[in-house]
């Protein structure tokens, strides 16, 4: 109520245009999204699929390191959800990858939730990718290099979930993210901690298998011209194992 009215505007076109994204998507590993109606002036409500187990935030506060066959089985299903996005006739980047986005449901499934950020590429984009226009928006543990780019507007594409994945990965495995997990927002910008991050280190316990490091390091390629795409990706043996 207090909003101004350029401020509500804003808003609500925001979160029209995450309705128009978030509704199309039917996927078991993605939250669904069933309806949005006004309540009044100042409201308006989501309907979103009940998910009742805890976020993958709450389960690392609680847990920090997950046993490696547990963080493998997440991560699968992530990247489930997110080949289904790099699948649709416009293909959706979720630019927002992070443990409070991930949900479980009763069944303790992995579902993707909140496509607040996200961004559709165009059907006509070159290989590089589309420009990114919410530059400073993100939370910039999970976000790649291209995105401080500040020299020239970073093209950006599903390059950017791949490395947030592989953030996500490092550290359900390790228990703390493997750049600037002990900075603040501000400090990562400040320091240009993310633009340093050439080369992943891992810790030598708990011991991981050299599969997961391998995988975590082609997700978290510096350049993302050398960086996997999403659809690449997903046919990593890491990824496409049968459960014996």
């Amino acid at each position: 109520a207090q909003w101004s009215e350029e401020k509500k505007q804003s808003y609500i076109r925001h979160a029209i245009r995450e309705y128009n994204i978030h509704k199309t998507l039917v996927h078991h590993h993605i939250v669904r999204l069933w309806d949005i109606f006004e309540i009044d002036q100042n409201t308006f409500c989501t309907i979103l699929e009940y998910c009742s187990g805890k976020d993958l935030d709450a389960v690392l506060k609680a847990t920090p390191v997950l046993p490696e066959r547990e963080a493998r089985i997440i991560i699968v299903q992530i990247f489930q959800g997110l080949v289904y996005l790099n699948k649709k006739s416009q293909k959706i980047i979720h630019y927002d990858l992070k443990p409070g986005n991930v949900l479980f449901d009763e069944f303790g499934i992995a579902k993707v939730t909140d496509f607040g950020l996200s961004k559709i590429v165009e059907d006509d984009v070159g290989s590089q990718g589309m420009e990114l226009t919410s530059q400073g928006a993100g939370t910039y543990w999970y976000l790649p290099p291209e995105c401080f780019e500040l020299s020239k507007t970073p093209l950006i594409s599903s390059k950017v979930d791949v490395w947030s994945a592989g953030i996500l990965l490092y550290q359900m495995l390790f228990g703390k993210r493997p750049f600037g997990h002990d900075q603040s927002q501000e400090r990562i910008l400040r320091e240009d901690t993310i633009i340093k991050a050439r080369k992943v280190e891992f810790p030598t316990r708990p011991a991981v298998s050299n599969e997961a490091k391998e995988f975590i390091r082609r997700c978290l390629t510096y350049n993302q011209a050398d960086r996997p795409d999403v659809l690449s990706i997903a046919q990593d043996p890491y990824l496409t194992y049968t459960k014996k």
